[in-house]
């Protein structure tokens, strides 16, 4: 189906529906590309790595951190 042909199912649609694949496709337009997405995660995992180079933040063990969750939901 070619966009013209698509574009003349969709605009004998009920109005209800056209609106519904217009939220749809807006909504679509927002998301990151995955390009996108991969070079944000790259800029956080270096920005954490800095601050733990720098010595900003403290690690802590996977033990200590499941204790604390826990203290947290208690």
């Amino acid at each position: 189906m070619n966009t013209t042909s698509l574009e003349q199912a969709v605009l004998h649609l009920p109005k209800q529906d056209r609106a519904h694949l217009v939220h749809l496709l807006l909504d679509s337009l927002d998301e990151p590309s995955e390009v996108q997405v991969q070079s944000l995660w790259l800029q956080e995992s270096q920005r954490r790595a800095t601050e733990i180079d720098q010595g900003k933040v403290q690690l802590v063990t996977a033990e200590e951190l499941e204790k604390q969750v826990q203290t947290l939901f208690k």
